[in-house]
């Protein structure tokens, strides 16, 4: 049966679990049959030097491959608005774009084998940086005596308007839909942030790029799931808000 198919799409967890599926003992690039002409649309976010081992391993066989990683979460799924960053020769995203514009609203060629990761990357470093300094800047807000959604709209409404604010704000009950609202379930878990923060760290030091706020947001969300590994449950990055708010600021004497 396998052997019929044109195209295969999959979303695995991280970098060794690519590698174990295409190269790995039992893998689809053991079988020539699995290969040859076949197109691989990889959506997983991992390491783009290792997607970019495991496209030149795909055409050594004669298959197409590009990497394409999604953004959009739980609802950009239900509504078909998803984003694919897709990294892939011209030949090869001319092949998997009628897949994903078929699963998503958008979808961007970024150049070369592993450059749709390193647009997931950024982008999701930009996230979290942003998620904590808007449940910071609430937390802090709300603190000095300001209301959470007064505080909102004029953020909303000022230089200060991100995602994390207007339509993903971590402060429960501001808007309907959200993780933040339901007690943080649902949407997107804390350690997967924290995965995505790790890969960013390891593909700057590779380039010798700096990440100082990077390398914060990924210390905040190491304790984060740490927390939430030892609690059994998975909430949401944006439950990174509940963790400041019980951060404890020593008083000096």
């Amino acid at each position: 049966m396998m052997e019929r198919f044109d195209c295969l799409n999959q979303t695995l967890y991280n970098s060794p679990d690519v590698v174990e599926l295409f190269q790995g003992s039992g893998g689809l690039l053991e079988n020539t049959e699995l290969a040859q002409g076949k197109l691989y649309i990889d959506c997983s976010t991992i390491d783009p030097s290792v997607s970019q081992a495991v496209g030149q391993a795909v055409h050594a066989k004669g298959g197409f491959f590009v990497d394409a990683p999604v953004s959009g979460g739980v609802n950009g799924a239900k509504n078909g608005t998803l984003a694919f960053m897709v990294g892939g020769s011209e030949d090869d995203f001319k092949r998997a774009e009628p897949y994903l514009r078929y699963m998503g609203g958008k979808v961007f060629h970024c150049g070369g084998i592993g450059t749709g990761g390193a647009a997931k990357l950024s982008n999701n470093l930009a996230l979290a940086i942003e998620m904590c300094a808007v449940s910071e800047a609430m937390n802090f807000g709300v603190s000095l005596g300001l209301d959470p959604k007064t505080l909102a709209d004029i953020m909303n409404s000022s230089s200060a308007r991100c995602w994390s604010s207007d339509t993903y704000n971590p402060w429960p009950g501001l808007q309907a839909g959200v993780p933040a609202s339901d007690g943080y379930k649902g949407g997107f878990p804390a350690a997967l942030m924290r995965k995505d923060l790790e890969l960013a760290i390891q593909a700057a030091k590779q380039k010798r790029v700096a990440l100082p706020l990077g390398a914060s947001a990924h210390q905040l969300y190491s304790m984060l799931s740490k927390q939430h590994e030892e609690e059994g449950n998975h909430k949401d990055f944006g439950s990174v808000l509940e963790m400041i708010q019980n951060m404890v600021v020593p008083i000096k004497s």
